[in-house]
């Protein structure tokens, strides 16, 4: 098996593990929050990484990865930010209307191109801006139902918005710049990210809940759930660094949508939640574009490869001609 190979293999098992645990942590909260009235998403995420955090350890300890410090202060600038960015996409929730949440999640796909495009000066050609709109599209007729705004609320989901981005950014560009996995970077960061969630996780639960964390009544049905739930984030975390740094933070939220459409048709198909046309016809939009999405990138990966291996070929093959390197040494000569 070639290298293209190995990579593509080990992409598609990163997007696999991505899909299939999000939806299942979805499901998993889900019924903890509705069916189980713990509500306090902040505080529980602060938990998730910790767990996170602890199994990396674990796994460290068991040398089955390599520990590789860099940068102290990119490291905990990137762990807060990205803490700060979960942490504002729940108060956006919490203050905003359901749509206009969802609109806020829209949002950061073209907010990311545009970031990448000013200060990275990487091109997204036509073909793939028009897959994002048409998906982008969809998700919106599936997902977007009223759009109440007030200026609290569009504040925070413009910071959440702008951290969301430059979090996932800082994601892909480190582990290329430091050349870290994406198990280094996040065994690194998680503790960043446990603490400032842990710190502000009950005081913005509490704002968005009007109740206290401490004082749930944490019946052993609750803790199982819990527990499963902080399991399922150990691969949730993971595979969100790993598909953002061999992919792209834009393809990571083309997969994050197909997360919402797929949460959307098992809500339909096992809690049995309210589906209409519209769903349905939003989904069939987000999926098309899904597709175009990948074929377009696919199309244009390969063929960045053939062009840059036929450019290694003629190198070579220049180097290796005693007549080309003659003509060349002459041309040199003459001028």
């Amino acid at each position: 098996m070639s290298e293209g190979q190995r990579f593509q293999l080990s992409t598609i098992g990163a997007l696999s593990l991505s899909v299939v645990s999000s939806v299942s942590i979805v499901i998993c909260n889900k019924a903890l929050i509705s069916t189980l009235g713990f509500t306090f998403a902040t505080t529980l995420t602060s938990w998730h990484l910790l767990v996170t955090f602890c199994s990396l350890h674990a796994a460290l300890w068991m040398k089955f990865f390599e520990h590789k410090p860099f940068d102290p202060r990119a490291v905990m600038g990137f762990g807060i930010l990205n803490g700060s960015s979960i942490g504002l996409l729940n108060l956006s929730l919490g203050f905003n209307s359901v749509g206009f949440y969802q609109m806020t999640k829209l949002a950061i796909i073209p907010c990311t191109v545009l970031l990448e495009t000013i200060f990275f000066r990487k091109i997204f050609s036509r073909k793939v801006q028009l897959s994002l709109t048409v998906l982008l599209f969809g998700v919106g007729v599936a997902t977007v139902t009223d759009l109440q705004l007030n200026v609290l609320g569009s504040v925070l989901s413009l910071l959440a918005i702008l951290t969301t981005c430059i979090a996932q950014i800082m994601t892909n560009t480190i582990q290329k710049k430091f050349k870290v996995s994406s198990t280094q970077l996040l065994y690194q960061s998680c503790p960043y990210q446990a603490i400032t969630l842990f710190l502000t996780g009950p005081f913005v639960d509490g704002l968005l809940t009007n109740q206290n964390v401490f004082a749930f009544n944490y019946t052993p049905q609750v803790l199982a759930v819990i527990v499963l739930s902080c399991l399922i984030s150990v691969a949730v975390n993971f595979s969100t660094f790993l598909v953002i740094g061999k992919t792209s933070p834009v393809t990571y939220q083309v997969l994050g949508h197909l997360k919402t459409c797929l949460v959307l048709a098992f809500g339909y198909i096992l809690l049995r939640d309210p589906f209409s046309w519209r769903n349905i016809l939003g989904i069939a939009i987000a999926i098309v574009g899904m597709i175009l999405y990948s074929y377009y990138c696919t199309v244009e990966s390969q063929t960045k490869a053939s062009e840059a291996s036929a450019q290694l070929s003629q190198a070579k093959e220049s180097e290796s001609d005693p007549l080309i390197s003659v003509e060349n040494g002459s041309g040199k000569h003459l001028n």
